[in-house]
């Protein structure tokens, strides 16, 4: 090795070790432009934030959970007894209470519903720092789960025998008259509540799981979808066409107004008036859990139906929710499933860009708590704000330029309408600047927002302490937590300091960012 290129090395790593400190030792610098740098520190910790991760079911936080290997669904919530205890035994905390009910429940006779049912579910979600995942089954396969008696007696039909999970004939008209209406009415009373995280598309086969959807007349099919689609228009709405029971998921969208992009180049159509739906699915871990038949959820039908559905990207407006097969001690102690297997299928439920994941509120074994820790860091979004610059001082009613470097270390964008804002803070005044930032687009991987604000044109002058935080829209308090140190105790994140100043000198423009 030669005396130049040892020289150079030595060089190399001296200036690497220099370079470590400062990002380790400096969290701002100043420079001679006036522009103050900041670089968080990247935060590990398990992040509880709305709208992503594990999902409580036919439970709320603090409750007690289901066995090993049974779980309950269809009847109305058992409501359990609450110490004031949040914490999960053995599983992780959520922010999604997923609730499935059966219509019989709720439709106690032709247009008369049950609505205290549901408020009762949205309000002690609330309460338990939840929001709701609401499904109404049409039926299931047992006679204290059937359609309404009191649907039965009027139609004065059997039980169908046309598909064994078909308990009812979907083609008579009453069944559109009737379960459509329920979800009308219940779309006109619901719609956009703020607790009401997403309503499942469900309107046949046992559990609302869609068995022979493929079999429904255009009519029948659309009719049932729209009742969804005209009534559901502020909160989310999310599919079933991949559970294996409906072949051809492509025939379950086609000639309805759910936005889906096949391989051939072909659509449903384009404009405002296409509908951005998620999607679910309801077995996901199953490799080999029915061997008698010759296909697998996660081998056969995931992988080709999400594309053949047309709803491949979805998952950029709307978001994607999973449900365990059967339970993950089945998947130990029945399935005889590894760790490399379990984090196979964690994997693939990434690559599908999940968002939540009902695990049933059963237990989760000790020894795949590490991967399901690691699997819930990647769940959904994740930001990370690698960096941040702002202006040493501003005047009164002066340009505040920001510029900020993010990552979503996630799979999936945010799907609520949060807001990224700016809050100034000493002792005389305390002021939030809201942003424009769209941080609905901000999909996995890098993104850079820069953005003039401005200061009120009373501020007084003084120090300030510049902190950031993702807020709701109306009251501006934090709700999403960020993957980075310095948090407050009220939720915002620290960046420095600001001085306002009357004689502040104006920053040069850099017209590379603000033209």
């Amino acid at each position: 090795m030669t005396n130049f290129i040892k020289e150079n090395l030595l060089f190399s790593i001296v200036l690497s070790f220099i370079l470590l400190g400062n990002s380790i030792d400096l969290s701002a610098q100043h420079h001679p432009e006036g522009t103050i740098k900041v670089y968080p520190v990247e935060s590990n910790e398990l992040l509880l934030n709305p709208g992503i991760g594990f999902t409580t079911f036919q439970r709320f936080n603090g409750d007690t959970l289901n066995s090993k290997h049974k779980w309950t669904e269809g009847f109305p919530i058992e409501y359990q007894a609450f110490d004031g205890d949040l914490t999960n035994k053995n599983y992780p905390q959520t922010t999604i209470a997923y609730f499935r009910v059966n219509w019989r429940f709720l439709e106690t006779g032709p247009g008369v519903y049950n609505w205290e049912m549901i408020d009762k579910a949205l309000k002690t979600a609330a309460d338990r720092g939840q929001t709701l995942m609401l499904r109404i089954s049409p039926y299931e396969g047992v006679e204290d789960r059937d359609v309404p008696l009191w649907y039965r007696k009027l139609t004065g039909e059997k039980k169908s025998k046309k598909v064994r999970k078909w308990e009812t004939d979907p083609e008579n008209p009453a069944y559109v008259k009737y379960f459509g209406g329920m979800i009308a009415a219940m779309g006109q009373r619901y719609d956009g509540h703020p607790d009401l995280e997403s309503v499942d598309v469900s309107f046949i086969g046992h559990w609302g799981e869609g068995t022979g959807t493929h079999l429904l007349t255009d009519k029948t099919r659309i009719a049932l979808v729209n009742s969804y689609l005209d009534n559901f228009k502020k909160t989310h709405l999310l599919f079933q066409p991949l559970n294996g029971d409906a072949p051809n998921p492509e025939v379950l969208v086609k000639g309805t107004n759910i936005a889906a992009y096949w391989p051939d180049g072909t659509n449903n159509g384009t404009g405002s008036r296409m509908r951005h739906l998620g999607w679910r699915i309801d077995c996901l871990g199953d490799m080999n859990f029915w061997p008698q038949y010759d296909f697998t959820h996660m081998m056969d039908v995931y992988p080709e139906d999400i594309i053949r559905s047309g709803m491949k990207d979805a998952w950029k407006k709307t978001p994607i929710a999973m449900e365990i097969c059967g339970t993950f001690f089945r998947w130990m102690e029945k399935q005889k499933y590894d760790k490399k297997t379990v984090e196979y299928i964690f994997n693939q439920a990434l690559k599908w860009h999940i968002s939540s994941f009902n695990a049933k509120s059963s237990a989760v074994p000790k020894e795949w708590g590490p991967l399901v820790e690691k699997w819930l860091k990647k769940m959904g979004y994740r930001f990370v704000l690698r960096k941040f610059t702002y202006p040493s001082e501003v005047k009164p009613q002066g340009q505040l330029l920001i510029t900020t470097w993010w990552e979503n270390k996630g799979v999936a964008p945010i799907y609520k309408d949060y807001t990224f804002a700016i809050r100034l803070k000493n002792k005389q005044r305390t002021e939030v600047i809201t942003t424009s930032a769209k941080i609905k687009n901000w999909l996995p991987g890098d993104i850079v927002f820069d953005e003039k604000l401005y200061l009120p044109k009373d501020m007084p002058e003084g120090d300030y302490q510049l902190e950031i935080a993702i807020v709701d829209p109306v009251a501006h308090l934090p709700r999403v937590k960020l993957a980075i140190e310095g948090v407050t105790n009220d939720g915002w994140y620290k960046m420095g300091t600001i001085k306002c100043d009357k004689n502040a000198k104006v920053m040069v423009k850099n017209k590379s960012r603000f033209p």
